[in-house]
């Protein structure tokens, strides 16, 4: 596994997990409330997450600017409840973003 640091909202986040294989951003409740972020979009869908959970996305928090690296990127994650998914991460960045920033890995 992949993981950067990145710059959002004034604040550092560490072990944001780089996914080559993943279809969404995820961004987990918990962080975007200590962000000071609101979540506009409510969600009426559930998604098949990797190990097979169904998860009920909370909201959906549109073209939010990260910086990696001092490099502004335009994202937009699906906010889950870290409790349901046992999730080790705050945040997690998928394949379109790594081919938007133009880096590959193996």
């Amino acid at each position: 596994m992949v993981v950067i640091q990145v710059y959002v909202s004034k604040n550092f986040i560490d072990d944001v997990l780089i996914d080559g294989g993943f279809g969404v951003n995820i961004n987990i409740e918990n962080l975007i409330i200590q962000l000071g972020l609101s979540i506009p979009n409510p969600m009426f869908y559930n998604m098949c997450m990797e190990n097979q959970i169904i998860a009920k996305p909370l909201n959906l928090v549109k073209d939010l600017k990260i910086f990696v690296h001092e490099i502004p990127y335009t994202i937009t994650f699906i906010v889950i409840n870290i409790n349901v998914l046992h999730f080790n991460y705050l945040m997690l960045l998928r394949c379109p973003w790594l081919k938007d920033a133009k880096i590959s890995h193996d």
